[in-house]
């Protein structure tokens, strides 16, 4: 099942430097969830000035608990980057699919 992270970054003085410091750990780990299909895209929330202020993520899991499962070992959870996570169940439109390989 598929499904929108939105996750807000903390908005106090060392946000934007715990998200760097743990920025290089968060796209090793997204990219071998893309390698195994969990990922289907991502990207930054930029405020008006384009600096990070979150994430965006869609996903393939089995459940939301496998979701769960995933935020415990996520580097912006774990470097407490993320402050507030909300997940909604999503539908990617199939014109935007990959064909499977």
């Amino acid at each position: 099942m598929q499904f929108l992270v939105i996750a807000y970054d903390g908005n106090d003085e060392g946000a934007l430097e715990r998200r760097l410091a743990a920025r290089e750990a968060h796209l090793k780990a997204t990219a071998q969830m893309k390698a195994e299909g969990k990922t289907l895209f991502a990207g930054a929330l930029l405020d008006e000035n384009e600096k990070m202020i979150g994430s965006a993520v869609v996903v393939d899991f089995p459940s939301r608990e496998e979701i769960d499962k995933w935020l415990e070992v996520e580097p912006y959870i774990i470097n407490n980057v993320w402050k507030k996570v909300e997940i909604k169940p999503y539908k990617v439109a199939g014109i935007f699919m990959e064909p499977n390989k």
